[in-house]
């Protein structure tokens, strides 16, 4: 386990209600992870505490450093096991997890201590081009080689199975004849930017 944890910001009590603590799991790049980070950087109510991720070359990490928030990469046997992750999230006081293009199978144990609790974005209209393997580039050319005519994003609750937790909210976007999954990419990722971080909040808000 590498953890890289800059400071840790505190958490009070403001208006009656606790602020939020909020893990993000990531495995790359880590654009959606800093639009969401961006979005609560002058929260009250809401608290990006923790970056996390299962490889130690993510450029994530790299965004989680400059803006400031701590961040933590564990290995293959961490993640496999559970035990280690969970530990740091306790420790952290994290109270909710938000998957941001994390590529690796969340823990039983760390499902079981967040009953709905865990959130994850696919980036096409689920149970359309979902499961195992189906991630990035990988889906929007599966949307172009199918003639879809509408595509986009599917915020849901996480479960044992992949893409098959609860659907919270869908938002769509057109494809037309012309488009190539790059362009494709592109509209669902407007989505991804506009519409995650407003559903996280909404969410943290309905528990507060």
């Amino acid at each position: 386990m590498h953890i890289f944890a800059h400071f840790s910001r505190f958490c009070a009590g403001i208006g009656g209600f606790m602020s939020k603590n909020i893990a993000i799991f990531a495995s790359g790049n880590g654009t959606n992870a800093e639009n969401i980070i961006r979005y609560f950087q002058n929260s009250e109510l809401v608290n990006v505490e923790l970056v996390l991720t299962n490889r130690e070359s993510a450029f994530v990490l790299e965004r989680a450093r400059s803006l400031n928030v701590p961040f933590a990469c564990m290995g293959k046997a961490e993640w496999m096991d559970g035990t280690a992750v969970l530990s740091l999230l306790e420790n952290r006081g994290i109270d909710f997890i938000v998957l941001a293009g994390f590529l690796a199978r969340v823990p039983d144990c760390i499902l079981h201590a967040y009953p709905n609790k865990i959130i994850n974005i696919h980036p096409s209209l689920l149970p359309k081009f979902g499961g195992k393997g189906m991630y990035g580039d990988r889906v929007h050319e599966a949307v172009v080689a199918a003639g879809e005519t509408e595509t986009g994003i599917t915020i849901h609750y996480l479960n044992e199975h992949f893409d098959e937790g609860e659907i919270i909210v869908q938002y769509k976007c057109p494809v037309v004849a012309e488009d190539t999954a790059g362009d494709v990419a592109k509209k669902v990722h407007a989505l991804e930017y506009e519409y995650y971080p407003k559903v996280i909040d909404s969410l943290l808000s309905e528990v507060r």
